[in-house]
């Protein structure tokens, strides 16, 4: 069947943004794309590249750069939104400026806000009316926009509380090298998503201390069982954490150099600071931020996260990297089956 064309905006030029640009004009839509950067816009205009976010790669013609909001959403109905969870405010108001017909919104991004402790989705729907906004959609699973770019076989999962907006956002996007699946469970997806980042932090952080691949498996292992009781406290599908949005973008986000969360640990686990770590990054690393913000969830939900807990008294308290891990593997003994029949009948009596 021929799909039909659309016109999408995507919403920030960065490498996420510049990759899902790439697989909707392979699909022959017509494809807007904001930068604020005007150098980094004309050059993409002109070269067809984005050098600084992904080197090498040539932009198929189907992309337009855009350093005017406004002139980027003339006439839209779906918009990409791309940028760091820190943004979505202020990137959001200056949507709400410019165009006042109602959209769908597809949000890439993976985190959760602190204080406010609100979701993608939510913190869209609070900034947003009625009358602007039709659906949001949210876009997740295992995807280095390195490797996207390079149009390397991916999977990713969709989900909305309208499942007809999510199954049009798939549309959009599948084709050969890019999969797309629906799911129903948005916190899920959304929660998935976003505690995977610290995870990836730990992940980075035993091999910068060179503890080999044992402790990055249990790490992870454990932090799925973690992810799950919070997500699963704040209303998700347990088996939403063994698909794409839970373990499938766990094991990538944690094993892969392209992870910005895993070379950001590495790094700690060197013996830097977190101040210098940033620094070095160069890019927003989400896990940081995500820390924060699932320290505080664990409080408002009465969830046990050690290693989350960990994670938050190196990066905010100044804890010794190597002293948090031992204190995490000196912990009380449990029974694992015992906690995930907890995750389980928890669900149950929901």
């Amino acid at each position: 069947m021929v799909k039909a064309k659309e016109s999408i905006a995507v919403i920030g030029a960065g490498s996420w943004g510049t990759a899902l640009a790439m697989v909707i004009a392979d699909n022959q839509h017509e494809v807007r794309l904001w930068g604020h950067n005007q150098k980094q816009i004309d050059e993409m205009n002109q070269n067809h590249t984005n050098e600084k976010y992904l080197p090498g790669i040539e932009l198929p013609l189907g992309i337009k750069g855009y350093s005017s909001i406004k002139e980027a959403l003339a006439g839209i109905e779906i918009i990409i939104l791309a940028v760091p969870t820190k943004a979505y405010r202020e990137v959001l108001g200056q949507i709400k400026e410019a165009h006042d017909k109602p959209l769908t919104i597809v949000h890439v991004s993976k985190g959760i806000e602190p204080d406010s402790l609100l979701r993608i989705s939510e913190m869209i729907e609070e900034v947003s009316s009625a009358d602007w906004l039709k659906d949001i959609v949210v876009l997740s699973g295992p995807s280095h926009a390195e490797e996207v770019s390079l149009r390397h076989p991916t999977t990713v999962a969709v989900s909305s509380k309208n499942m007809k907006a999510a199954e049009r956002v798939q549309d959009i996007f599948i084709n050969n090298n890019f999969r797309v699946y629906t799911n129903p469970d948005l916190i899920g997806v959304e929660i998935g998503g976003a505690l995977k980042n610290i995870i990836a932090l730990g992940a980075g952080l035993t091999d910068g201390l060179g503890y080999g691949d044992n402790a990055k498996a249990a790490l992870m292992t454990r932090g799925l069982a973690e992810i799950s009781r919070l997500g699963v406290a704040m209303g998700a599908n347990p088996l939403t954490f063994s698909g794409l949005a839970g373990i499938g973008d766990l094991i990538v986000t944690c094993t892969s150099v392209h992870s910005r969360n895993w070379r950001a640990g590495n790094m700690l686990g060197k013996g830097q600071k977190l101040e210098e770590v940033l620094e070095n990054m160069g890019m927003v690393v989400e896990g940081v931020r995500t820390t924060k913000a699932a320290h505080q969830l664990a409080k408002k939900y009465e969830v046990n996260m050690p290693i989350t807990e960990a994670l938050y008294d190196v990066l905010f308290n100044g804890e010794e990297v190597k002293k948090a891990v031992d204190l995490l593997m000196n912990r009380s003994k449990t029974n694992e089956m015992e906690e995930l029949f907890n995750i389980l009948d928890s669900r149950q009596q929901d």
